[in-house]
């Protein structure tokens, strides 16, 4: 009888990882375990380095999230050498982060979980990807995909060199600005991308919501994950991408916490398990209560539905209708069905376009004033935006020179790790039955950490910043005859 069930690599992520199931002697799943299996030391090797190159720097850990990092890193310089920026640099900032926003969810949506629910969670893999889906949907959906990305990757590389991965972050503002000759076609763009978020609603709407099938999927309770929520909101308790505080509420969507991103060690703790290089993460003041969810536990989830179960309502009025229709339909709020994250993750985008469009419009946008120069050492900085995947943490702090004496990140992967690691194993132990290992329902244990959209590529920590090496040496018959290993 099968006892151990290994999915490697785990697919449609960003990053390697593998998923390892355990079974009982009923063939029935007893434990599983979601592990990052690369080390990045992004942390380690950027110490020493000048302050001011980490916008450089982080922007290549990640070819999916890049702006992202990009982003986080300014802000946290902008603390670092003490300068507020312009209000022209805010404005061209929120705008640049909006047009990511745009684009990286359309990249999850439409290429890595829209497969299983277009072309369906049991098809055969070698069309349950963004090839077979164009070929089901048509070409003209596919067109239309291609075309929103690139015209807000368009606004990234104006102000940043190349969207992939993003330079040129600045304290205290930006590097260069827009002149009225382009805000003609970033106005385009925002237009262009709010119709593009509602046809790509009613997509979801019509192919999903309306196939009882995968209706029936968000209702299950194989994906249903009680744990705290976290996010940024504005002084309105709105969903804000770009900055806020942060808001923790519980299951019950009682709050638990509210504080400025400069205080989140007070309630961020960070445990390290031997058998991941994703170090997890909890709230500090609960402890470390293990990997389980409901009243007791200490774990939180960040995401689009950690958005939107912690902020009141949605920051402009078409994403606000979708936000009401959504909890309509589940029924609850906060909301626990993790596979609503896609839906979520379209309002999300939905509300970035709006706020584009609202921008274009800003008197502000043109002015010539984009970088505050008044810089002061302060030697140590925070920076936390709202990242597609969540909140996202920079600390940096420094020398009397201005080198880098500690770099600690924290990434929406890592909030999201330990929730990760329990949807896998609720998936897995609903759909695996008696040793029974039909690659369909291997995917559906997939879905679950698709949810969350994780990148493992930024999410990858170790305490020391090495990987422990070990090498088998082994006779031809694949006998292991000597091992040695680091520590």
């Amino acid at each position: 009888m099968t006892k151990q069930i290994t999915i490697n690599p785990i697919t449609r992520l960003e990053g390697h990882g593998k998923i390892e199931i355990f079974l009982n002697d009923q063939g029935d799943v007893d434990q599983a375990f979601w592990q990052v299996v690369e080390l990045r030391g992004f942390e380690t090797f950027c110490l020493g380095r000048p302050a001011e190159e980490m916008t450089r720097i982080v922007g290549n850990i990640c070819g999916v999230c890049p702006s992202a990092h990009h982003m986080a890193s300014t802000k946290a310089l902008d603390q670092v050498f003490g300068v507020e920026p312009t209000a022209t640099a805010k404005i061209i900032r929120q705008l640049e982060f909006n047009a990511f926003y745009i684009e990286d969810h359309y990249i999850h949506f439409f290429f890595l979980a829209a497969p299983d629910f277009v072309l369906g969670p049991d098809a055969d893999p070698s069309i349950r990807n963004i090839l077979g889906l164009i070929d089901k949907v048509g070409k003209e959906i596919g067109s239309k995909v291609i075309e929103v990305r690139k015209r807000n990757r368009q606004i990234i590389k104006h102000l940043f060199s190349k969207a992939p991965h993003p330079e040129g972050g600045l304290p205290g503002g930006v590097p260069r600005g827009f002149t009225e000759q382009d805000r003609i076609w970033v106005k385009e763009t925002a237009d262009y991308s709010v119709e593009f978020a509602k046809f790509a609603l009613q997509l979801f709407k019509t192919v999903v919501l309306s196939n009882k099938q995968y209706e029936q999927l968000i209702f299950n309770d194989a994906y249903k994950l009680n744990t705290h929520y976290m996010a940024l909101v504005d002084e309105n308790h709105q969903v804000n991408f770009y900055e806020g505080k942060v808001k923790v509420i519980d299951s019950k969507g009682n709050t638990y916490a509210f504080f400025d991103p400069e205080d989140y060690i007070k309630y961020i703790g960070e445990w390290v398990e031997p058998w991941t290089y994703v170090k997890l993460t909890h709230l500090r003041p609960m402890g470390w209560q293990g990997l389980q969810d409901g009243p007791q536990s200490s774990l939180y989830t960040v995401g689009p539905l950690a958005k939107l179960n912690v902020a009141d309502r949605m920051a402009t009025p078409l994403a606000q209708e979708a936000y009401e229709e959504m909890y309509e339909t589940l029924g609850e709020k906060p909301a626990h069905n993790i596979l609503a994250m896609h839906w979520a993750r379209l309002i999300c985008a939905l509300q970035a376009a709006e706020h584009n469009q609202q921008l274009a419009n800003d008197p502000y946008l043109t002015s010539k004033d984009i970088r505050n120069m008044n810089l002061r050492l302060k030697k140590e900085g925070v920076g936390c935006v709202e990242a597609p995947r969540g909140t996202l943490f920079h600390h940096y702090k420094t020398d009397d020179a201005g080198m880098l004496t500690m770099v600690n990140l924290i990434v929406a992967t890592q909030h999201n790790a330990a929730p990760i690691c329990l949807s896998v194993k609720k998936a897995a132990q609903a759909f695996i039955k008696g040793s029974e290992v039909k690659e369909g329902l291997l995917n559906m244990v997939e879905m679950a950490f698709r949810a969350y959209d994780p990148c493992l590529a930024c999410a990858t920590h170790a305490v020391n910043g090495r990987i422990p090496l070990v090498v088998n040496i082994r006779n031809p018959q694949g006998n292991i005859l000597h091992q040695l290993q680091n520590t």
